[in-house]
């Protein structure tokens, strides 16, 4: 297969500074509103970018759970990699792409631990097969094969018959604070729009970006 011509030419939609909203919240919400709108595939999966101390990175999708002011929320399990990582660089990176629009959306920001009370209220909203499989999982430990796992599953399933699940301590959610927002439009002729928001206090400074 022959991948070097493969391209795409991007017409949809287009960005202007001049009309962008001033809040980069504001600007994200009625983008992920239009991603939901059109029936965008998974348009809450976000790639998470994280790395290492000394500074290998690794990158996987998750999903936002909710945002606002303070920040983008996801939850997962702390001792993985990706917990891991963030516990000892907090300095982390996300990316929403939705191809149905031609957009991308870049964050980079600080993330830290919800509370255990957020975490404790989405751990119980979620359905019992999802919480039995955060129980069980060690997550990113090698495991000696598949049927391992659903043994565990299966017994797990079986103890908690007529309990009520409490969430694990090794698991919950992150709540990634933005320093700097990259909305990017794809245009013709790859002269695509990227606008930045670059934050300096308490204030949001606005800029143009060259494709």
């Amino acid at each position: 297969m022959e991948i070097s011509g493969m391209r795409k030419n991007y017409s949809l939609k287009v960005l202007d500074e001049n009309h962008i909203k001033r809040s980069p919240i504001e600007q994200f919400r009625i983008w992920l509103e239009e991603a939901c709108e059109v029936k965008a595939i998974e348009p809450t999966a976000m790639v998470l970018a994280t790395a290492t101390s000394d500074g290998i990175p690794s990158i996987r999708v998750v999903l936002l759970k909710d945002y606002s002011i303070n920040g983008f929320v996801f939850f997962t399990n702390y001792s993985g990699r990706k917990g891991r990582e963030i516990e000892l660089n907090p300095k982390v990176a996300l990316l929403f792409h939705w191809p149905e629009l031609e957009r991308q959306v870049r964050i980079e920001g600080v993330a830290s631990k919800t509370s255990a009370s957020v975490s404790d209220e989405y751990f119980n909203s979620r359905p019992l097969e999802s919480r039995l499989s955060a129980m069980i999982s060690r997550q990113s430990e090698a495991v000696h094969d598949r049927e391992y796992l659903e043994k565990l599953w299966r017994e797990k399933q079986i103890e908690s018959i007529g309990k009520n699940l409490a969430r694990p301590s090794f698991w919950g959610g992150y709540i990634v604070e933005p320093i700097n927002f990259e909305f990017w439009q794809g245009r013709s002729n790859r002269l695509h729009d990227r606008i930045i928001f670059l934050k300096k206090g308490t204030e949001w400074v606005i800029s143009r970006l060259a494709p």
